[in-house]
């Protein structure tokens, strides 16, 4: 088989695997939790645990071998209520650590991409009104 038979890499490989995921995560938390409109959804949470789920979702999210062991997203943020704009600010937080790190802007929008898709199940704020 050549090499252009093979597998094209997964987004996991192409960011930089294991090490890449857990910079990322460390950089992100900082910017979460230095933010008044998140941080106090942490509050007297085991940052440890949280810590190791984020990993997982990220490398299991980018086709790595990991697989999340979580509960179901919309399980672990019933009753939250997360508003679109708390989402967005944490998304933006992302975007921000992904830069820092030496992601590039392809993988980026595909790890974005990828979050974007849990909007739903991470967001319950329906019956809030405001901007």
């Amino acid at each position: 088989m050549s090499a252009t038979d093979a597998d094209p890499p997964s987004l996991y490989d192409r960011i930089g695997g294991a090490p890449v995921i857990a910079s990322l995560v460390d950089s992100f938390y900082e910017k979460v939790l230095a933010d008044s409109e998140l941080a106090f959804y942490f509050k007297d949470k085991p940052m440890e645990k949280l810590r190791r789920m984020q990993k997982e979702f990220f490398s299991a999210a980018t086709g790595g071998p990991i697989t999340y062991s979580g509960r179901p997203l919309s399980e672990v943020h019933r009753g939250l209520a997360i508003s679109r704009r708390e989402f967005q600010r944490f998304t933006e937080h992302l975007i921000e650590t992904l830069q820092e790190i030496g992601v590039q802007e392809s993988e980026s929008n595909e790890i974005i991409s990828h979050v974007n898709l849990y909007a739903d199940e991470i967001t319950n704020d329906d019956d809030v009104t405001g901007d």
